[in-house]
């Protein structure tokens, strides 16, 4: 027999019954049954009942056992009587009577509990993730992730991509977020960097001649954490294509997402690829707050400013006669309460603006009825109840008020709502309140029902502004990826640069940016011309970007691509909240590795071979 096991946890079944078994396995959970010990006995594959009484020649040796000890057991396969079957498990027909018994690795007192569900700070999860790991969930979250990598990779190599290596090592590139600095002990003063992603490398596999790539490729950037992103490194599939336009690009990698949701969603529902919107980033700024739109909610934006200028509402009107001013409409159906816009009005102070302005649609009262047939309340309440006069529906809400009848109807047209909806109105330059105004409307889809959680829904966000002007100095700089080509190539770049709209791409799924891409610049001549309208001399671009440049200029073809989030991708299919929940061993919040004590400081020995040395903190 096997020095361990002749069976897995989860592989015995009545056809074993009668045979002498090994396996071996973590203590899940103790029972102590008046004098009959049973044992979860757990590995990776799944659980085996194992019991025990004073019959048993080890029977002193398994008192002692307690939670997480790993031990092997031999023992016989006995059948678990009809009402004592677990049909909740594959084992749960059988139980294994223990004969012999080897502590293979003894558990101090344990700083979490493995068995049940129990909350644990993050802190402590991180400290000690290698327990972390062995509860249940994680160990589902992390075969899923590496089954969804393995199919990605099948995937892949089906549409007759190969995938290449590109280097760990490299030089600094500004790819939108700080670079992972590492001393060079060889050429002292001298840095490599670890690689944001493998954008340059891809490329000029392109100009090699390599018509597909795609790697399962490690990213690095010292960035600061969101529940949705690492703070120091993440893995993407990276993908690039020769001799394509963006719709090649949309055609091969969406079946890849597609399928990889389909297989491991769960049964939600997946949008065919050739259903995914195409949404210009303004639109999606306007109608979503966000440039990756959560399409379950269906609410989509408006401007409505026409509605108030010249309005009895002084703030819009007055801030409608300012440059780039705009005022916003969230519609809210259903929403139509005073309790419920109370409610939504004080989440946009919290926010830190001021309020938002409301409008809701409510049953006509008999104040107003009797206000407009110049009667008593009573009378009207009369004529209301016995149908002499229909009640209809009148709109209620400070704005309401001061804008007049005529204003909010034209407004609940526009917007398409009845009664009991309500509509929520932000204004000034969008800049300052798009984003506000998206998570506003995260909420209102939230709180009154409207989003379809048993759905993935997908939407290329396109025509990205390459440029933007900054307010303050009215300097022209990049806004979006600097390498992606023009709309328009050279002639894009001869009229107004906030015009210029570039070849990138991102697709967004329930909220979140899933891939993102572009076609790129492969034009040395357009690639100089777009740095300079952003104030790049081509001494600065053949600095910083000399390889890439170079290779241009030997026969380079065009090229696009794309990066899809692993981790992201993973989170989504999990249910997860928080990215760290399906990265095996990831940082905490402030990007420290509590488990193995990173970042840490260095030997001086260390410090005086790469002729390095150590400033104290600035206080």
């Amino acid at each position: 027999m096997h020095a361990y096991r002749s069976h897995s946890c989860a592989e015995l079944t009545s056809a074993e019954v009668g045979q002498t078994v090994r396996l071996s396995g973590w203590v899940n959970r103790v029972r102590d049954h008046g004098g009959v010990l049973f044992i979860d006995l757990r590995d990776h594959y799944g659980m085996t009942q194992v019991l025990c009484d004073p019959d048993s020649p080890v029977f002193a040796d398994v008192e002692k056992v307690r939670s997480e000890w790993c031990i092997r057991i031999d023992g016989e396969v006995k059948a678990r009587d009809a009402d004592l079957v677990n049909p909740k498990i594959p084992t749960g027909q059988i139980e294994v009577f223990i004969r012999d018994m080897e502590v293979l690795g003894a558990s101090k007192e344990l700083p979490l509990m493995v068995f049940g569900d129990q909350e644990y700070p993050e802190e402590t999860r991180l400290k000690y993730r290698y327990l972390d790991l062995r509860r249940e969930a994680m160990q589902e979250n992390m075969k899923l992730r590496s089954d969804v990598v393995a199919s990605i990779r099948k995937r892949m190599w089906d549409n007759d991509f190969r995938e290449y290596q590109t280097p760990i090592i490299t030089a600094s590139s500004p790819e939108g977020a700080r670079d992972f600095l590492v001393p060079s002990r060889l050429h002292p003063g001298k840095f490599y960097a670890l690689p944001q992603a493998p954008q340059q490398f891809k490329q000029l596999i392109m100009v090699s001649g390599y018509d597909k790539y795609f790697q399962i490729a490690p990213c690095f950037r010292d960035e600061d954490p969101r529940a949705d992103r690492s703070p120091t490194d993440f893995y993407q599939l990276d993908m690039e294509m020769s001799f394509v336009e963006q719709q090649d690009v949309f055609d091969t990698i969406a079946p890849v997402i597609a399928g990889v949701f389909e297989e491991f969603g769960g049964g939600r529902k997946v949008d065919a690829p050739a259903e995914w919107e195409q949404i210009s980033y303004r639109d999606a700024a306007l109608w979503y707050g966000s440039d990756k739109p959560d399409l379950r909610n269906p609410i989509k934006m408006q401007v409505v400013s026409d509605h108030f200028r010249g309005s009895g509402f002084a703030i819009f009107a007055k801030l409608l006669e300012q440059d780039g001013t705009e005022v916003r409409a969230i519609p809210a159906p259903t929403g139509g309460s005073r309790k419920f816009c109370d409610r939504m009005n004080a989440y946009a102070q919290k926010e830190g603006l001021p309020g938002m302005g409301y409008i809701f649609w409510r049953e006509k009262t008999a104040d107003a009825v009797a206000q407009e047939l110049g009667i008593t309340v009573k009378e009207a309440q009369a004529k209301l109840k016995s149908g002499e006069v229909e009640g209809g529906m009148e709109a209620a809400g400070p704005l309401a008020k001061n804008i007049g009848p005529e204003r909010t109807e034209a407004i609940r047209q526009q917007l398409g709502l009845g009664l009991g909806d309500a509509a929520f109105f932000l204004g000034g330059k969008p800049k300052t309140f798009e984003a506000i105004a998206g998570r506003a409307r995260n909420v209102i889809g939230a709180e009154l029902g409207l989003i379809d959680e048993d759905r993935f829904a997908f939407a290329w966000i396109v025509d990205f502004p390459i440029y933007e002007r900054d307010e303050e100095t009215g300097e022209i700089d990049f806004e979006h990826n600097p390498f992606s080509m023009p709309q328009g190539g050279m002639d894009a770049l001869k009229g107004d640069p906030e015009d210029v709209l570039g070849y990138q791409y991102d697709l967004a799924c329930n909220g979140y940016e899933l891939v993102s891409g572009a076609i790129r610049n492969h034009r040395p001549e357009i690639m100089f011309k777009a740095f300079e309208i952003a104030g790049y001399g081509a001494d600065q671009v053949e600095k910083r970007f000399g390889g890439m440049v170079n290779a241009f200029q030997y026969g380079a073809p065009p090229h696009g691509g794309c990066a899809a989030g692993i981790d992201r991708i993973v989170m989504l299919l999990a249910d997860a909240e928080n990215i760290r929940e399906v990265i095996m061993f990831p940082m905490n919040q402030r990007a420290e590795d509590l488990m193995m004590g990173a970042p840490s400081e260095p030997m001086n020995e260390q410090l005086r071979e790469l002729r390095l040395r150590v400033l104290p903190p600035e206080d």
